[in-house]
């Protein structure tokens, strides 16, 4: 009896689905307002339908509209030491960073973090950086995100430099990046709790979301920032920055170094601190 009710009702849930698309869309519009219609009968949850609407508009978006700028790109010069590029890569911990040669136009390749490993147990002057690059992968900025999806999941790359009409490095893109225009912002070792504002860091530094109410702040650094003209964090920020900043860009305020984690066209998501000596 229990298997025929199961039975059952398979078929209605199956009934729906196709009641809902029984009218065949002619265009995208058509296509969204289906999928909408799908949502408000709970034949698809909101999840599920943002991950749906994510990879439609993934078509339309091309490389440069989520590439990160070369300005913000953060490289390694193959004439470097360890001990003049290692502070660099523990403050950003990516998992991969460009090799340059003169100028960031002049990429040799792509070095993985974990290959860095070796240098715990190599003394120093055996280690030779070009021996550990990877071949760079290099797309232009008017490719379109579908197709690049497709060829890192063919290629296995999870990095690509994004070169200009010119040939000159216009940014890079990660599989990161364009998985987040899909399924929303990936999260990372980094990012913070919900239930909390700050996460430590083993260098000292500390990770802290934009929304974080000031008083929260002060308490967390026994700080003194004023909370008179802003509640949070994020807007004393970019209050001092006097625009809305992109990834990687940093000021410092009373002592402190604040370095953007993650912005979009709107606000400040997230933030790298550097405790220092507040007023």
């Amino acid at each position: 009896m229990s298997e025929e009710r199961s039975s059952n009702g398979q078929k209605s849930w199956l009934n729906k689905l196709m009641q809902s698309f029984a009218h065949e869309p002619k265009s995208r519009q058509e296509l969204l307002e289906l999928l909408h219609e799908a949502h408000h009968n709970k034949l698809l949850d909101s999840e599920a339908l943002s991950i749906v609407e994510g990879a439609i508009q993934v078509s339309d978006l091309q490389v440069r509209d989520i590439m990160v700028p070369r300005s913000q790109m953060t490289t390694i010069k193959a004439g470097q030491t360890p001990r003049e590029f290692l502070p660099g890569v523990l403050e950003t911990a990516h998992s991969r960073y460009p090799i340059v040669g003169d100028s960031n136009d002049e990429v040799l390749g792509i070095l993985l973090a974990k290959d860095l490993l070796p240098l715990v147990l190599k003394p120093e002057e055996e280690f030779n950086l070009k021996d550990l690059l990877r071949p760079a992968t290099f797309v232009p900025e008017s490719k379109r995100l579908n197709v690049l999806l497709k060829d890192f999941r063919t290629t296995r790359n999870h990095m690509a430099i994004v070169i200009d009409e010119y040939g000159g490095v216009a940014g890079l893109v990660t599989i990161e990046d364009v998985l987040e225009q899909i399924v929303g912002e990936i999260e990372d070792e980094h990012d913070v709790a919900e239930d909390s504002y700050v996460k430590p860091l083993p260098s000292g530094d500390c990770i802290v979301k934009a929304l974080t109410p000031i008083e929260d702040f002060n308490e967390f650094f026994e700080t003194e920032f004023s909370e008179e003209d802003f509640d949070t964090i994020g807007g004393l920020v970019m209050n001092h920055f006097g625009h809305l900043p992109k990834r990687n860009e940093v000021v410092e305020i009373h002592g402190f170094r604040f370095r953007i984690l993650h912005a979009d066209s709107r606000r400040i998501h997230l933030l790298r601190v550097t405790p220092g000596n507040a007023n």
